[in-house]
């Protein structure tokens, strides 16, 4: 056994020698926060040498920031880490991962650390960790014993490896570090600000197997101070440190963190978790596919009386699996029948959207897109597990009574795989499709006298607050203003809560007296008003999961948009990441706000500061991807010239390139009235 006391005494004694040889860092350049544990704890910019001595120093030599530091200047010298190993993951990934912790598909963070004794052991622990929603990340020899279990590693499987040594197990500390400033509204270098969020928040455990170097003991023992059970394998004792056998390591850290789940079993032969939904089945892996224009498929939700149907029924109309060719495309019809006294018609979209998320829950089954643009695959792999079509069916009526049981009382699934039978039953869906859309088409925020709040990022950002409206949605686009009236509907005490609008205070700008109260209740007193159209006055507040950022641009009178996937520098001389760091964390920006991308498209778009006719920059690829959208917009509210008067970063990437562009197109901008 390994006395943890004395080897972090030794650890830190070599770290400090260390520190005091470091010439050259290295930044990370896919994040605002610089080294984001010593910018977290410190608030030190580290760069170069000097800096890097002084958060070491101020932050009385802890352990972190010295493995941080000299793991940057390992990376400057030698490069990022080699395949399969990730090294510093980036904000554009982390904001991702962050949205699946506050959409309870991931309900924690897991760091495993060391070498196993045998791959068995780490397979284990690992695909447990993956069967109750934890994000696990590793570093050290776990990763090469994974390998060679066939254990398959990545960010599409949750099972992250950053580094081929322990001391790659800091970029897990710099990832709470980054969700801390991001999503947290925790200031740089405000110390007992970030322990406390970490220790409260941050629903994260540490599992360690042997193998490790004092200096790596040292970082992981750190770790204790941000409220991080550490989990021992058996290998090393001391204060703090669990004792636990393999078997047990994952149910001893989540309950000492108070991590709490119930995953039950589903019987096919296939692992089924979210810890999968992120994965891909290449063409070269596939052995059957359904759809995306190489044949027939479509899914649909329809609501039953209850006594309709069968629980846990499913029917398969046509050919099997091993009746089909490999490498084949085939017809498939995926109609899921639910039944329950508190089911209502309104939720059935909401609810047949949930296919896309449960059918990719299973290990060798991948689906894209939705309705009758559906694209199915099976793996080769699972093909040869056993797994059938018949089990997509099991696969999709377990989840739906395991997710909604106070609103579904039975689920029956029936799939068609003939050809002709598929052809008929998506006329029928198509009709059901047109129906649904003519019920919301049109909706205007006048219309409506309720609006919905969504607070799920106040896991993160506790006094944020998103307003949802039928012309704003949710500024992560990921929830319409239909979504949060149904999810209340059926979790009256969730994230999404009514919010009566109550008198208009201004039209223009959409102040809301009734809104003003729920935000300044849901914010803890924070927030005492907010405008819905405005990025001038009282913008929303922001958490870090938004799609793009819309700021001013008081040079040329007129509103920027860049979206999160944009890397390089904007005219206001900052990067979406800089932009992004600067607004997060639940904070109010006058001149600055969080919006969605289909935002851009609403009527409503900034309708306080002018509209549209402010838009002067978003990036090509953006443009792109709305053009055929926004051009039909721009036409119908009579600005048939105005998507060429828009620049990107072809056209300008400064303030003065973009103040000669708009001045040879003539963007009206120029001419409004000044934003400040």
């Amino acid at each position: 056994m390994t006395e943890v006391k004395n080897a972090v005494a030794s650890g830190r004694e070599s770290l400090k020698k260390r520190m005091q040889s470091i010439l050259v860092l290295h930044g990370y350049g896919e994040t605002a926060y610089h080294l984001p544990v010593s910018f977290a704890l410190t608030g030190i910019d580290v760069r170069d040498r000097a800096s890097s001595q002084d958060a070491y120093l101020r932050a009385s030599n802890n352990p972190i920031i010295a493995a941080e530091c000299l793991l940057s200047e390992k990376t400057g010298r030698e490069g990022k880490e080699p395949s399969p190993y990730t090294g510093f993951i980036g904000d554009t990934v982390l904001r991702k991962l962050g949205y699946s912790l506050v959409d309870g598909s991931i309900l924690g963070l897991a760091l495993v650390i060391g070498t196993p004794a045998n791959e068995g052991s780490a397979a284990g622990i690992c695909r447990e960790l993956q069967e109750k929603y934890m994000l696990t990340f590793l570093a050290g020899g776990v990763v090469p014993a994974l390998q060679q279990s066939g254990v398959k590693l990545g960010l599409e499987y949750r099972l992250i490896p950053l580094g081929s040594t322990g001391a790659h197990g800091v970029h897990f500390t710099d990832i709470i570090a980054r969700v801390a400033m991001m999503f947290g509204g925790v200031t740089p270098g405000d110390t007992a600000r970030f322990l406390k969020y970490a220790a409260e928040r941050a629903k994260a455990i540490v599992i360690v197997f042997p193998g490790l170097t004092d200096e790596e003991i040292a970082v992981v023992d750190a770790m204790r101070v941000l409220g991080f059970p550490i989990i021992s394998l058996g290998d090393y004792r001391g204060e703090g440190w669990v004792e636990a056998p393999p078997e047990h390591a994952v149910r001893q850290g989540m309950e000492a963190k108070g991590i709490r789940v119930t995953v039950t079993a589903i019987p096919i032969p296939m692992g089924c978790s979210p810890a999968f939904e992120g994965k891909s089945i290449r063409k070269e892996e596939m052995y059957v596919e359904f759809g995306s224009g190489r044949s027939t498929a479509f899914e649909l939700l329809t609501m039953r009386n209850v006594g309709e149907i069968q629980d846990g029924q499913v029917t398969v109309i046509g050919p099997e699996i091993d009746a089909m060719k490999e490498g084949s495309a085939n017809p498939l019809g995926i109609i899921v029948e639910v039944a329950g006294r508190s089911m209502k018609k309104d939720y059935e979209p909401v609810l047949e959207r949930r296919i896309h998320n449960f059918v990719n829950y299973g290990e060798g089954s991948w689906h894209v897109a939705q309705r009758d643009l559906i694209w199915v695959r099976i793996s080769k792999e699972a093909v040869a597990k056993g797994v059938k079509i018949t089990h997509i069916g099991k696969l999709l009526a377990s989840k739906f009574r395991m997710d909604f049981p106070q609103l579904l009382d039975a689920v029956s699934v029936t799939l068609i795989t003939d050809e002709k039978k598929v052809l008929a039953a998506r006329k029928d869906a198509e009709t059901v499709y047109e129906e649904r859309d003519a019920r919301i088409k049109g909706m205007r925020d006048e219309d409506v006298d309720t609006y919905y709040s969504c607070t799920l990022c106040q896991t993160f950002a506790p006094n944020h607050v998103c307003v949802i409206t039928p012309e704003r949605p949710a500024l992560c686009g990921a929830i319409s203003w239909l979504d949060g009236k149904i999810a209340y509907e059926i979790s009256p005490a969730g994230a999404n809560q009514p919010v009566k609008k109550g008198t208009l205070l201004n039209a223009r700008n959409g102040e809301f007296d009734g809104v003003n109260r729920f935000v300044k209740k849901a914010s803890h007193g924070e927030i005492d008003r907010c405008s819905l159209y405005s990025v001038m006055e009282y913008p929303m507040t922001c958490c870090g999961c938004f799609e793009c950022v819309a700021l001013m641009l008081p040079e040329v009178n007129g509103i920027m948009v860049v979206n999160r996937e944009f890397k390089g520098v904007t005219p206001s001389g900052m990067t979406f990441s800089t932009l992004a760091g600067t607004i997060g964390g639940g904070a109010q920006t006058p001149g600055f706000a969080g919006i969605s991308k289909n935002y851009i498209l609403s009527d409503r778009f900034l309708q306080g500061d002018g509209g549209i006719e402010r838009l002067v920059w978003i990036p090509s690829a953006l443009k792109e991807e709305l053009k055929d959208r926004l051009q039909k917009k721009l036409i119908g509210q009579g600005h048939p010239g105005l998507f060429e008067k828009i620049a990107d970063e072809t056209l300008a990437t400064t303030i003065e390139e973009l103040t000669a562009f708009l001045e040879r197109a003539k963007h009206p901008s120029l001419t409004m009235k000044p934003l400040v």
